[in-house]
């Protein structure tokens, strides 16, 4: 567990403090209303990275059991089925969204000047939805081998730039929130160079054929069903921001757009330790499980949710004592009320729970069975997320928003852990 996941935790913390960063250089370097409208587009742009983990998942959970399997055959001829599934979203991503950027934002709730902030940093991040998508599922596929250090690194060099370019294109250059797009898409170039250069160079653990693009009915039905969950997760999160920003919009002010924008980056910047250990899992329970070992796949799983547990329990003590200056620190000059401290501790009140979730959306995929972590995502946001946050804050104002949300994923998380308790594991070959 130590040696799989300690690299991909660090990677994705990373990820999220460049995440944070994000805010905090809109915040700082420009104004509160373009960080809200930066929040406002990225739930949006966040469907272009469900492409990439769609893709990224579902050949990485392949890999791994065909790994396990030796199946060298099914693994050289990977490449050409995931090419052609990454060019093929890229564009099915780019060209409608760009065209409705307007009509997109208008969606969110965006409107006047908020809108036209919004629409210039969607479009620009659009520009590079190829190499965000790329990036990340190549990277996926590296973890998907175990090589969990390289991965990192790959990741680490990328959101460096990333992180480097920001105030400079924002404020040297006066680029304003076009420029944290902008770098954002180097970043992101850089890390897909680093992707196709392991795999060009034969770095990897099996032989491909890295150039191809073709697709073969075969291992692309396998990707896109082992991804699926992802790109449902991603899609309904986009659906459940929509919902929320609309509502926040309707019954709250710019401000209260503002401060949800602060809450839930710092949320998903505490949850990174849980994605690294969530791609950490994946290998080696798919490995194991393409083995025939199935006890050792289910072990995995325990010490998994047990090291999250431990690893967020730091950070939701911090989240719950110090909440005012966290919020100050994101939002200068904001004046935080009582009632806002009171929301802020109560969504986050349910983070050592959130391991039992996370970790068995990667787990079922790793195991050949998507479909339980498909009703796991519906649960969770079709079924309780959408219809409680349009229901909710009709009757309770802003404010249900965030004590809803801590029921729903108090919730989800108890199914989860009987769901997981009584799962049998069985092989299935594909």
């Amino acid at each position: 567990m130590w040696e799989t996941s300690w690299p991909a935790v660090a990677a994705i913390v990373l990820y999220g403090i460049n995440n944070f960063l994000d805010a905090i250089f809109v915040g700082y370097l420009i104004n509160t209303k373009a960080l809200a409208a930066v929040g406002m587009a990225y739930p949006l742009s966040q469907i272009v990275l469900g492409f990439g983990r769609l893709v990224g998942t579902g050949a990485g959970a392949a890999v791994s059991m065909w790994i396990g399997e030796n199946r060298q055959d099914k693994l050289y001829n990977l490449f050409g089925s995931f090419n052609f599934l990454c060019i093929f979203f890229s564009l099915l991503c780019t060209i409608p969204a760009y065209i409705f950027a307007h009509e997109l934002m208008a969606m969110m709730g965006a409107k006047g000047e908020l809108q036209i902030i919004a629409v210039e940093y969607f479009r620009v991040t659009l520009i590079g939805t190829i190499f965000w998508i790329y990036g990340l599922a190549l990277n996926m596929l590296v973890r998907a081998e175990g090589k969990m250090k390289t991965a990192a690194m790959m990741i680490a060099v990328g959101l460096v730039i990333d992180i480097i370019l920001k105030p400079i294109f924002i404020s040297t250059f006066g680029m304003g929130v076009s420029g944290a797009a902008w770098a954002t898409n180097c970043g992101m170039l850089i890390y897909s160079l680093l992707g196709f250069y392991y795999y060009a160079k034969g770095k990897s653990s099996f032989k491909t054929n890295w150039k191809s693009i073709s697709f073969d009915q075969t291992i692309g039905k396998k990707i896109l069903k082992l991804g699926l969950p992802e790109m449902i997760l991603s899609v309904m999160g986009v659906v459940q921001s929509i919902i929320i920003f609309n509502a926040i919009a309707r019954y709250g002010t710019e401000n209260d757009i503002s401060f949800f924008t602060v809450l839930n980056r710092f949320f998903l910047f505490l949850l990174t330790p849980l994605f690294g250990l969530m791609r950490g899992l994946q290998p080696v329970v798919g490995i194991n499980f393409g083995a025939g070992q199935f006890d050792r796949a289910r072990k995995f799983l325990k010490t998994y949710i047990i090291a999250g547990i431990a690893i967020l329990l730091p950070f939701f003590l911090i989240a719950l004592i110090f909440p005012k200056q966290l919020i100050g620190l994101m939002l200068p000059g904001y004046v935080v009320n009582d009632n806002q401290i009171n929301d802020f501790r109560l969504f986050f009140s349910v983070l050592p729970l959130l391991p039992i979730t996370v970790l068995a959306l990667s787990y079922y995929p790793a195991v050949n069975d998507s479909k339980k972590a498909s009703f796991l995502v519906f649960l969770r946001q079709l079924i309780l997320y959408i219809p409680l946050m349009l229901i909710l804050p009709y009757y309770f104002g802003v404010k249900s928003i965030y004590w809803g949300s801590a029921l729903i994923e108090l919730t989800v998380g108890i199914i989860t852990f009987f769901l997981l308790n009584n799962y049998k594991l069985k092989l299935k070959k594909a």
